[in-house]
């Protein structure tokens, strides 16, 4: 029996189990896929807001300021990588100037910390890779940029080196009221008994608020394409550049990320499916449009992969985070969408003091472990450095991934600790994330994962279920490899 179950480990359930931890209770987190942050957490734009796009009576601008602020706290104890760059919207004409100023007196009527308005000399001079034509603009220094799926990664890793139950490959069917807590029930009739729930299910609130015969409301899914740039493309500003903002979205943006590529995009269209995550062409040309008009330098030739998210929108577009009126000790936290990466941190706090109404009693653990331990990273290491380092381990000197220069040792690091899919390898890792999108090293990754879990190579999947990777055989990929870079042997009648 847990005193608490999370449904969803994307970024806000993570966040909630991690708070969670550090109180003497006993938690499970509850994922429907194969790993964390591998539903909308895993696509997010990786912005950290500084808090002015929404008006101060929303509950996110309110979080959204709050979770700002607890990020240089969290980054010193758990090291996932995040920089304030800052942030700047860029105006053309006078007519934008003048949104321009709404957006500043929201900021400052939410408190935002330093954001100003600069004119034409003052933005082109912070950021000199703007297009000449802009008349000035907004500033926000407290905007910074994160990788997403490491903050998620060391949120729950932290969370279960504190006690928390990790449930992967567990999408909830069903749930049942017996006494004074409830039964949740998997799809393959697993059952976990938690006296109080919280849904933090993403796309799929809807679906588990209707499982406990909560709330009834509708998720939808809102589109946003991405493109990805060459970490040596010319056109890398070095903040987070907004256009004004459009009726129901903050725009195409241009984003440098904390890892050294940088990101176009995303768009905003609302649909139906919660699993099409499909690119077009069409959306290709009108997202480099738009972001070349603010970056001129910009150019479709340094795309090394496009991707799409889904946002979990609500009407009213803002969240719903509440103690249920119909399902007893059940917490929803729906329709986060942007800024929800930001506020994630506070919307854990705000769910921690919900339950707290609803009588949880929390106690601090006394032995509450607020760091993780991660093994060196070998991208970016003084070569006498990594020459000690492979002398103690000589699997740092074996390189997997040459474009994101990832070693044998990181990858098997990330096997222990669970992450046993390539997408859950190449989250933790970066491999597979360079110029050649895996076209090197994924072979030499699933000969690691065959080898280090017993796995045969055609149970190795993507992303988990319906993902497979190898559809036959693929030579002397197996686990006994003696050499994770082992080149597979041609299979018979291929020349």
């Amino acid at each position: 029996m847990f005193d608490v179950a999370i449904i969803g480990a994307g970024v806000v359930g993570a966040s909630i189990a991690r708070l969670l931890s550090s109180y003497n209770i006993s938690i499970a987190l509850v994922e429907r896929r194969a790993d964390v942050s591998f539903g909308v957490s895993k696509a997010n734009s990786g912005i950290i807001h500084a808090g002015f796009h929404h008006n101060p009576d929303t509950l996110k601008a309110r979080l959204e300021l709050r979770g700002n602020k607890m990020f240089d706290r969290l980054k010193m104890e758990l090291g996932f990588p995040f920089q304030r760059v800052g942030i700047l919207v860029v105006a053309f004409s006078v007519e934008e100037l003048k949104t321009v100023e709404g957006l500043y007196a929201r900021g400052v009527a939410n408190g935002v910390p330093g954001i100003e308005i600069v004119g034409r000399e003052r933005i082109l001079t912070l950021e000199p890779k703007l297009n000449g034509d802009a008349v000035g603009g907004l500033w926000a220094p407290t905007g910074g940029i994160i990788e997403p799926y490491g903050f998620v990664f060391a949120l729950v890793e932290n969370a279960v080196a504190n006690g928390t139950r990790l449930f992967t490959d567990w999408p909830l069917a069903s749930a049942k009221r017996t006494g004074d807590h409830w039964q949740l029930i998997s799809e393959g009739g697993e059952v976990l008994e938690a006296r109080r729930v919280v849904n933090a299910a993403g796309l799929y609130a809807d679906d588990v608020s209707a499982a406990f015969d909560a709330e009834e409301f509708r998720i939808i899914p809102r589109k946003g394409e991405e493109f990805l740039l060459d970490r040596n493309a010319a056109a890398f500003p070095a903040h987070v550049i907004f256009p004004v903002p459009a009726k129901n979205s903050k725009g195409v943006l241009v984003i440098p990320t904390v890892e050294g590529t940088m990101m176009v995009g995303p768009t905003a269209e609302d649909i139906r499916e919660k699993e099409d995550t499909g690119t077009t062409p069409e959306n290709l040309d009108r997202v480099f449009a738009m972001a070349a008009r603010m970056v001129p330098s910009i150019s479709k030739r340094d795309i090394i992969t496009s991707f799409a998210g889904l946002r979990a929108t609500l009407p009213g577009d803002d969240f719903y985070i509440e103690l249920s009126q119909k399902a007893p000790g059940l917490v929803q936290a729906a329709g986060i969408q942007s800024p929800g990466l930001t506020a994630a941190p506070a919307i854990a706090e705000y769910v921690r003091d919900l339950l707290i109404r609803d009588g949880l009693e929390l106690a601090e653990k006394e032995d509450f472990v607020a760091t993780i331990e991660r093994g060196p990273r070998v991208c970016g290491m003084d070569p006498a450095a990594l020459d000690e380092l492979a002398k103690r381990e000589k699997t740092y000197a074996h390189i997997v991934c040459r474009c994101e220069n990832v070693s044998e040792a990181e990858v098997v690091e990330a096997i222990r600790k669970g992450h046993t899919t390539l997408d859950g390898i190449k989250f933790y890792t970066r491999a597979g994330m360079g110029r050649c999108q895996g076209g090197f090293c994924t072979y030499r990754i699933l000969a690691i994962i065959a080898r280090e879990t017993g796995m045969p190579v055609d149970r190795i999947t993507k992303r988990g279920r319906g993902s497979p990777v190898v559809l036959g055989r693929i030579g002397d990929a197996r686990p006994d490899a003696e050499q994770s870079g082992a080149r597979p042997a041609r299979p018979e009648g291929q020349s």
